[in-house]
């Protein structure tokens, strides 16, 4: 029951159980010895390190915000059209792909040196990008900055829950909320003049400055005790579960768009999926069986709370993707907002987020409470998803901004606290997986919201054209239902009045769907347990052969 102990879970819901003990790590020979935590540091110290994992996490978020402002003088420049989706394309499929990696890497060889590795692979990257000569260079090299970026959040989310317990982490919880809100809101704004005043070139190096001051804070501040662990990295294992990664992913970008749900394309890739995920799972057990290191450790998912927060976060990314990527679409083409600010338009939704955010991780950290905030956050934003669903051609902006108020206030109860919750699932040596595990199913959450939604929208949109102008209505928006602002200025006006119709419908559908999906986060939040937070982190003993502070 040691690992209980640390964790701060008992009873059948916890990792280990009664008659039940995991297979010794090959990384861990003493169950008190849990690396990856230090002693518990003054608030002061902690804001100076936060600094160095704020910046870092600000550019992992703000890049793509960024560069999809830029990609039409990307395109002008160096051409490609027809490659265009792949500039964002690669570099989802890296940072998803690599996050469960990185998180391991993290729990085996030491927080600090892999968080540090990973922000000098984006900024490579990011260098790379901005020299590109032609599309094909810059998606190879968008590939290599996604790989480094998937270690950015996973990094700063187990560095901060080595660094502070959960029960006192609320107290900056909210800073995180603020940098979300920046890179949402911001993102476009930057992008935007970077692109006009400078070149697209320089939405990449703008990054190598702030990675940089990252690096030598967290080189200067941050000290972390180092695991120098012998157990085998898991290459079997972790190339199965990227490729069923990867596989999952181009289904969700692939599926409505480039290829038909039902096409041989889809169809394969679900089934490649399927059977790497499975035999991931087989080779996870069997190198659990023989007391090494697996990738995933599945042990992990046995905690109920920690399962049932996974697919929390699943259902948070599915709909919070799933707004962003919709209601700015709605209020540009139906309530005539501008397309360059764009970020500007989910303010809303963003302060509402950030408020709820701060109130809650300022009552966690004073009550040391928490099951009542999933649970109320789940039904706060299936609230917001009902009231976005009624949104129609006479809405009014004050109107939809109130609703996205709501929407954000939802989300704002839970961003946090799903992480809180899967690292205080698991023993402190699994602190990286844990994060890495909730980040990774929020990340796969979105891409099938906002693949579905976009199905179901496109659906809807073409319906509609064809029932108010006919056969020819559903042509107008064949094969890209989603029209630009340029392209919506020609429509003669029985057209756009039509077009703005069949959006609102769009609308409508996707957000009262998702208002389903939402409802399902209600019902996984009342089955979590209310398990103690721990209060301070366990150090490990001075005597521990394999423990060594990190420089």
């Amino acid at each position: 029951m040691a690992q209980d102990q640390i964790s701060g879970q008992a009873g059948p819901g916890g990792p280990a159980g009664p008659g039940r003990s995991d297979p010794p790590s090959a990384a861990e020979p003493d169950a008190g010895a849990d690396p990856g935590v230090q002693e518990v540091r003054s608030p002061r110290e902690i804001r100076i390190v936060l600094s160095g994992l704020l910046i870092a996490m600000l550019l992992a978020m703000l890049d793509n915000m960024i560069v999809g402002t830029a990609m039409p003088t990307i395109v002008g420049d160096l051409g490609g059209v027809n490659h265009l989706s792949w500039v964002v394309t690669a570099y989802i499929l890296a940072t998803t792909a690599s996050t469960p990696i990185w998180g391991k890497l993290g729990d085996l060889y030491g927080r600090k040196g892999i968080f540090m590795a990973s922000i000098v692979i984006f900024l490579i990257g990011s260098a790379l990008s901005g020299l590109s000569q032609n599309m094909n260079e810059l998606i190879a090299f968008r590939a290599l900055q996604g790989l480094g970026a998937g270690g950015l959040i996973v990094g700063v989310m187990s560095i901060m829950g080595a660094l502070v317990p959960p029960r006192d982490r609320g107290r900056y919880q909210g800073m995180f909320a603020a940098v979300m809100a920046v890179a949402m809101i911001g993102g476009p704004l930057v992008g935007g003049a970077i692109t006009d005043h400078l070149s697209w070139h320089w939405i990449f190096y703008i990054n190598i400055p702030l990675g940089a001051l990252a690096l030598v804070v967290i080189a200067l501040t941050l000290r972390l005790p180092q695991q120098r662990s012998t157990a085998r990295i898991d290459y079997l294992g972790a190339g199965l579960l990227t490729v069923g990664i990867v596989a999952l992913v181009l289904v969700t970008t692939w599926g409505g768009q480039t290829y038909a749900w039902g096409s041989w394309q889809i169809a394969g890739m679900l089934v490649l999926a399927a059977v790497a995920l499975a035999g991931f799972l087989r080779v996870e057990q069997r190198v659990q069986a023989r007391g090494e290191e697996p990738v995933l450790p599945l042990h992990v998912f046995r905690n109920r709370n920690f399962s049932l927060i996974c697919g929390l976060a699943f259902v948070v990314g599915f709909v919070m993707f799933g707004a962003i990527t919709f209601l700015p679409l709605y209020q540009q083409s139906v309530q005539g907002a501008s397309a360059t600010n764009s970020g500007l338009l989910l303010m809303p939704m963003m302060l509402g987020m950030l408020v709820v955010s701060l109130v809650v991780g300022q009552a966690v950290t004073r009550t040391g409470r928490y099951k009542v905030f999933p649970v109320i956050g789940s039904i706060v934003m299936t609230v917001g998803m009902l009231l976005l669903s009624r949104l129609d051609v006479g809405t009014s902006r004050f109107t939809s901004g109130l609703f996205m108020v709501v929407l954000g206030a939802g989300m704002g109860f839970l961003m946090q606290i799903t992480m809180l919750v899967a690292q205080n699932s698991v023993a402190l040596r699994d602190l990286g997986v844990a994060s890495s595990s909730s980040t990774f199913f929020r990340t796969i959450g979105g891409s099938f919201g906002v693949s579905l939604f976009g199905a179901l929208f496109s659906d809807r949109v073409a319906g509609t054209m064809t029932s108010r102008l006919g056969a020819g209505g559903g042509q107008v928006v064949a094969g890209h239902a989603q029209l630009s602002p340029a392209m919506l200025g020609h429509l003669p006006a029985p057209v756009r009045d039509a077009y703005d119709h069949a959006v609102a419908s769009g609308v409508h559908s996707i957000f009262l769907w998702g208002a389903l999906v939402s409802a399902v986060g209600i019902a996984v939040s009342a089955f979590l347990v209310e398990v103690p937070l721990r209060a301070t982190p366990k150090a490990a003993p001075e005597a521990a052969p394999t423990m060594a502070v990190e420089a």
